[in-house]
């Protein structure tokens, strides 16, 4: 098992939640929390729940730097409308995430090597930045030599994840189009999250 795959089975663990929803979880079998005798719940303050949000929420992400992050939140607060559905809508449209939703691949950190790895075109153009902001009418589609690529066509086939309303896949030809940016509740998270718990954390 790689050390990507233990520290994101880790990340569910401690934070006692099926984060990705995937049914390999170690969450689905195991109640307490990561390190050899576990770890027992305790009742969190009110900062601490806000803190568990914020990285429940950044965590989703992949490899999302803290600083990385924050940035999001300042680009959301500077954003007009409600800052948390900013938020959300700014981390949908990262390139990496649109990858995931379009079911090109099997998780989030698939999606970010992929990217990396230059098999993704952003309207007709190699674009191997994951945190690159996708914006709406955008065509994602990957790049021919890529589209037989086991892992690729293992999460198509997979019934794991549907690809959400905001999104128009065409798996045939390996294109899908960004048709807008979503709020909190197009967002199929398989797990609640709370971008206004992070919002309170940032602003104290």
């Amino acid at each position: 098992m790689s050390k990507r795959i233990q520290a994101k089975y880790k990340l569910s663990r401690r934070l006692g939640e099926n984060l990705w929803g995937r049914p390999k979880s170690p969450t689905n079998t195991r109640e307490n929390g990561p390190g050899q005798h576990g770890q027992r719940r305790r009742k969190l303050s009110d900062f601490g729940i806000q803190l568990q949000a914020k990285q429940k929420l950044k965590g989703y992400y992949g490899n999302i730097t803290e600083r990385q992050f924050h940035r999001y939140y300042e680009d959301a607060v500077k954003a007009r409308g409600d800052t948390s559905e900013n938020l959300i809508s700014l981390l949908e449209s990262r390139l990496d995430a649109v990858v995931y939703r379009m079911k090109f691949v099997p998780t989030v950190y698939a999606a970010r090597q992929i990217v990396n790895h230059g098999h993704v075109l952003v309207n007709g153009k190699r674009v191997n930045i994951p945190s690159y902001r996708v914006k709406e009418g955008d065509k994602v589609s990957l790049k021919e030599k890529s589209r037989e690529m086991n892992i690729v066509l293992d999460a198509i086939d997979s019934p794991e994840r549907d690809i959400p309303e905001y999104m128009d896949v065409n798996h045939k030809i390996m294109e899908g189009t960004y048709l807008r940016a979503p709020k909190l509740a197009d967002v199929p998270y398989p797990v609640s999250m709370e971008p206004n718990l992070v919002i309170e954390y940032y602003s104290r």
